[in-house]
């Protein structure tokens, strides 16, 4: 009932709360201080938190530092918010989780669309225009940490992206057999 209600509004001070707790989650994962952010539009927002994690994540890439260890925070950060979100909408169903994410991936510029199949495709990427592929790649974790949480037990996983070269994104999600049997039996 909420997926169905956020689908078709959401006030302006939500989505920019909730984009707070995303660029957050994220500046906690790479260690770093949050720019300041009072004053912006959301839009502003977004487009500073393409840079923020555009640069961080070359930073990360050009320091040699163990990428794994930032994976594994910003997948682990991202899996609690979408814990938070699967509990604060009260979601049950893998057609509540896709629907979450498509509201989600919307309000950051991102066209997401899942088949039957549980395969997606992403035809438009507000970051595709900052990140390359190797960022991509890494940021990704967020978007893995976030399917994660608000399913239970998703994994997503690319096939192709749109920052490496692809005319979008596709990739599918790998569930457990214990969330299909019980979404087949509703």
């Amino acid at each position: 009932m909420l997926t169905t209600i956020i689908q078709l509004y959401m006030p302006e001070f939500i989505k920019k709360k909730k984009l707070y707790q995303l660029f957050s989650l994220t500046a906690d994962a790479f260690q770093s201080e949050l720019p300041e952010l009072r004053g912006f539009s959301y839009g502003e927002c977004l487009a500073k938190y393409a840079i923020f994690t555009k640069n961080q994540a070359e930073s990360c890439l050009q320091s040699g530092q163990p990428l794994e260890e930032v994976k594994l925070r910003l997948y682990q950060n991202s899996r609690a918010f979408g814990q938070k979100l699967r509990k604060s909408l009260y979601i049950k169903t893998w057609e509540e989780v896709v629907t979450t994410l498509k509201v989600c991936y919307k309000l950051i510029g991102i066209d997401f669309q899942c088949d039957k199949q549980n395969e997606f495709i992403i035809k438009q990427c507000f970051f595709s225009k900052y990140y390359s592929g190797e960022v991509c790649r890494l940021i990704s974790s967020v978007d893995e940490g976030l399917v994660a949480g608000l399913s239970g037990d998703a994994r997503l996983c690319f096939k192709e992206r749109l920052s490496e070269g692809g005319s979008c994104c596709k990739g599918y999600f790998s569930r457990g057999l214990e969330n299909e049997k019980s979404d087949s039996s509703r």
